[in-house]
């Protein structure tokens, strides 16, 4: 069984000159659209309530987080390090068009730029699985990942629909996740997942 056992907050930056400067390939990049419950999401993987902050205003955070992650393998008792990342939200539109400008070239330029970068998580509401942005974003990423790095999709909210809506999304994005943050659904094998991937 594989769990997160410690996480706690590092720093902040409005872009990727104030990234932490490290060298290990152990981020994990957790992108949405505003409002898709990331923050939300990041509180239940860690099960730390106030790590990453729940906002009732989309897009009201405009920094890049970073957060120290410690993974431990209960079989062997082997502990790993890994750093989440959570990005601004995308798609808000309630600020002037320079400020939007400026805070949506310093996300691309992380995503495009960052080799430290080993596995950008795309988080899309589940309710609403073909919304524009979301395809805009998921081209992006597989236009821009490295050939070391990469993506997992993973829809959130899933309590909100019952049993044939969601296996009708299960057979729409047969490589995707499906998770619900309040039920706590999903979070051991979206864990374990993430793990696997950061220790390839």
């Amino acid at each position: 069984m594989i769990e997160i056992v410690e996480s706690k907050f590092i720093t902040s930056a409005p872009n990727i000159e104030g990234a932490p400067d490290v060298q290990e390939q152990n981020e994990v990049v957790f992108m949405a659209r505003s409002n898709v419950g990331k923050s939300s999401l990041l509180n239940a993987l860690t099960n730390h309530k106030g790590l990453a902050k729940v906002s009732s205003t989309p897009g009201k955070t405009r920094l890049i987080n970073y957060f120290d992650v410690t993974f431990i393998n209960r079989e062997d008792s082997v502990k790993s390090l890994a750093k989440f990342v959570d990005l601004p939200g995308f798609g808000y539109a309630k600020v002037s068009k320079s400020i939007k400008y400026d805070w949506e070239k310093n996300l691309t330029d992380y995503i495009s730029q960052r080799e430290q970068i080993k596995l950008f998580i795309h988080l899309i509401d589940c309710r609403h699985p073909h919304l524009d942005i979301d395809t805009s974003v998921s081209e992006f990423l597989f236009n821009n990942r490295r050939e070391n790095q990469y993506i997992l999709q993973i829809f959130t909210k899933i309590d909100k629909l019952n049993q044939k809506e969601q296996n009708a999304l299960r057979r729409q994005f047969p490589d995707a996740m499906m998770v619900s943050s309040s039920k706590k659904r999903g979070m051991q094998k979206a864990i374990k997942v993430i793990y696997e991937i950061l220790n390839d």
